[in-house]
């Protein structure tokens, strides 16, 4: 703890002196494992990389099946083909990796529940 002295008042009438106590509000650092909701890093790089890759086939999928039926100039409806195709793809995989991450966290909080013996009898 530290202490400030802090002067108020105008200049030209007397002054009296506060006295205020800085407290270090900073929490300690936990030694053991902290509690949280989410997932690990390499849970979540693991269903941003699912994601992203399930994007890349929508995409392509998209992509042929409008150049498989289309003739001519059709750059308009590949194009669109293709970004319905990723978002749809992408959109699905992101509903499947929510899902699993949600899983994933209760299935450690049993864990943790049977170790700590609160388990269900």
């Amino acid at each position: 703890m530290s202490t400030c002295r802090i002067w108020r008042g105008p200049v030209t009438s007397p002054v009296w002196p506060v006295t205020i106590r800085v407290v270090n509000t900073t929490p300690a650092p936990d030694t053991d494992r902290s509690l949280s909701a989410l997932p690990s890093v390499g849970v979540r790089i693991g269903a941003f990389a699912a994601i992203l890759l399930s994007g890349l086939a929508g995409a392509m999928i998209g992509y042929s099946l409008i150049a498989l039926q289309c003739d001519g100039d059709c750059g308009l409806a590949k194009g669109l083909g293709l970004l319905v195709g990723a978002v749809i793809a992408a959109g699905g995989m992101a509903i499947v990796a929510v899902l699993v991450m949600r899983a994933i966290g209760e299935w450690r909080e049993i864990e943790d529940r049977t170790g700590a013996g609160h388990a269900p009898r």
